[in-house]
């Protein structure tokens, strides 16, 4: 269970979390979870350049030090990058020492003062020790991209029905999601462009926090 839009309630209840960028231009910010892997990650680098887009990676260490070369050409054309843990654990199922352990040692392969934790879990205790370091990043809209149960058409009408200008956007570059990304992420791009909205990357987090 999970919900495509975030309630308010939950954005006020843990207001040190970022959820969306206030904004006065007409922009989105798409971020993309749990890469960088082979042949999608490039995929989405090419969709995202033939539209001139700029998005946010919060990436696994562990997939970072498999695929460095693909790592270095997020960064290259100009994304943001963001911690995603070393192995993708889930908070609330993890002991806290391990927890933190697991996001010092995804630092090792990358520099981000950014956090998002995997699944959106993670205990009160951990959420302290990680936001004296880092910014913890969640979103305003998860397309469900991840989502076996709901077609390509639905995980693009997530989105389209509730995005807004500020909005910070879930997609996934991983296998689970790869068969809707493929089909949401131009759609999409293409539907900012036809109303005049650009996706930018959440440097601008990078610099107020650091």
């Amino acid at each position: 269970m999970y919900l495509v839009k975030t309630p308010p309630i939950v954005k006020t209840i843990f207001a040190d979390f970022v959820w969306h960028i206030d904004t006065d231009i007409k922009e989105v910010y798409l971020t993309f979870d749990d890469g960088p892997i082979p042949g999608l990650t490039p995929w989405v680098l090419d969709v995202l350049a033939e539209y001139n887009s700029k998005a946010t990676f919060f990436c696994v260490g562990e997939n970072v030090k498999k695929n460095r070369s693909i790592f270095d050409r997020i960064i290259q054309e100009g994304h943001t990058i963001g911690n995603h843990t070393y192995n993708h654990l889930n908070g609330w199922n993890t002991e806290n020492e391990v927890y933190i352990q697991n996001v010092a040692e995804c630092d090792n392969y990358m520099e981000t003062n950014l956090f998002r934790p995997p699944y959106g879990k993670m205990k009160p205790s951990q959420s302290s020790l990680i936001k004296s370091e880092k910014t913890v990043v969640m979103w305003d809209v998860l397309s469900g991209d991840f989502d076996l149960s709901i077609t390509k058409e639905k995980c693009l009408t997530n989105v389209i029905e509730n995005y807004s200008q500020g909005s910070v956007i879930v997609f996934h570059d991983n296998i689970k999601a790869e068969e809707k990304l493929k089909f949401v992420l131009p759609s999409f791009l293409e539907h900012l462009a036809e109303n005049g909205f650009v996706s930018s990357n959440l440097g601008c987090l990078i610099h107020e926090y650091a």
